[in-house]
């Protein structure tokens, strides 16, 4: 089953659309259909990323603040 759906936009991105579904011989549907099933399995991706994280952070009783700090030493380190 297909649905459709009218979307607008601005005429500086509907010409980047234009320009890579013909380079990729793709029609604006399938282009813009394949950048909504990206843009969906990343957000799951992250979703579940950060799901493991609060899991293992939890599990070892680290706060928010624990790993602020270990990132901002990360970072200083990284930058001497």
């Amino acid at each position: 089953m297909m649905g459709t759906v009218n979307i607008s936009f601005n005429d500086d991105l509907l010409k980047q659309i234009d320009k890579v579904a013909g380079e990729e011989s793709r029609s604006r549907s399938e282009l813009i259909r394949e950048a909504a099933r990206s843009y969906i399995a990343r957000k799951r991706k992250w979703s579940q990323i950060f799901q493991i994280g609060m899991r293992t952070a939890s599990s070892k009783g680290l706060t928010e603040k624990d790993i602020e700090t270990e990132i901002a030493a990360y970072r200083k380190s990284k930058n001497k």
